[in-house]
């Protein structure tokens, strides 16, 4: 069975390292509709979309999920980015007539089925990832079950693997798990992401891999004497690495980070190119 179609595998659970905004008021659809990458103007109660905040030279702010929730809409951000992303909304609020807050009565949680109860939407990049939850802070379980989960399903993290101001859209294949919409207006970076797009200059993406022993201090990834990219999550055997595919391609060497040497796979959801040589098997 397919990554984009098997049922995963994490019971409900507390993700720590995400935390809550709320945007509300009769603009709030057309306030995010302005900025974000994804089309989110037609946002029914209770559907999402997963988008970013973009610099104006194309790379990703901050990414986060979005659900229409009443007369506004519940950001899910990376904890760490929140402070700064309700500058950054409050910098673009100008005569808006919005609210921008956080909300820290609300936690947010995964599940691979849909828990009863709790205000719950379906994971909006790929239906494997199962639901994403906002519920009561303090609760929701802790378990550890879904970065494994993720991993295997080549999903990047706010945290883990996509930063603030360090990579493009394309890199953390948002144009592959519907991040971005080519048809939508204008958005802050849209020039730069529509031009990767219809000049196929995206040479980088986020790719699977296997690693053959113990996570490397070295997130350096090279192949014999040429540059591959970056190691980023880990977990176990399993992470994501920032590679370049044009490299990959003409790869004689294995991927090595450190000492640990490293099994690219392209992920079955994808459908951006890429060739693995048999030195990289």
């Amino acid at each position: 069975m397919s990554d984009a179609t098997r049922s995963p595998d994490f019971p409900l659970q507390h993700l720590a390292r995400r935390a809550v905004v709320a945007v509300t008021g009769a603009d709030a659809l057309a306030f995010l509709q302005r900025l974000v990458t994804a089309d989110v103007s037609h946002l029914a109660e209770g559907e999402a979309a997963h988008g970013a905040l973009l610099t104006p030279q194309g790379k990703i702010l901050h990414d986060f999920f979005m659900v229409r929730a009443g007369d506004g809409v519940l950001l899910d951000c990376a904890a760490s980015q929140r402070e700064a992303l309700l500058r950054r909304l409050s910098l673009y609020r100008l005569r808006s007539p919005v609210e921008i807050a956080a909300r820290d009565d609300l936690a947010v949680g995964v599940s691979a089925t849909k828990p009863a109860g709790l205000m719950a939407y379906a994971d909006p990049r790929l239906a494997a990832a199962g639901y994403r939850v906002f519920a009561p802070a303090g609760s929701l379980p802790e378990a550890q079950d879904y970065e494994a989960a993720r991993l295997a399903l080549g999903l990047p993290d706010s945290d883990g693997d996509i930063g603030s101001g360090q990579v493009f859209p394309h890199e953390a294949n948002m144009d592959q798990l519907h991040g971005v919409s080519f048809s939508k207006g204008c958005y802050v970076g849209q020039e730069v992401v529509s031009r990767m797009e219809h000049r196929g200059t995206a040479k980088s993406r986020m790719v699977p891999v296997r690693l053959a022993a113990a996570a490397p201090a070295e997130r350096a990834i090279t192949s014999g004497d040429t540059a591959m990219g970056e190691l980023l999550s880990v977990d176990a055997d399993a992470g994501l690495a920032l590679l370049r595919l044009d490299r990959l391609a003409e790869a004689t060497a294995p991927l090595m980070a450190g000492a640990t040497r490293l099994h690219p796979h392209r992920p079955l959801w994808a459908h951006y190119e890429m060739t693995i040589p048999e030195a990289l098997a």
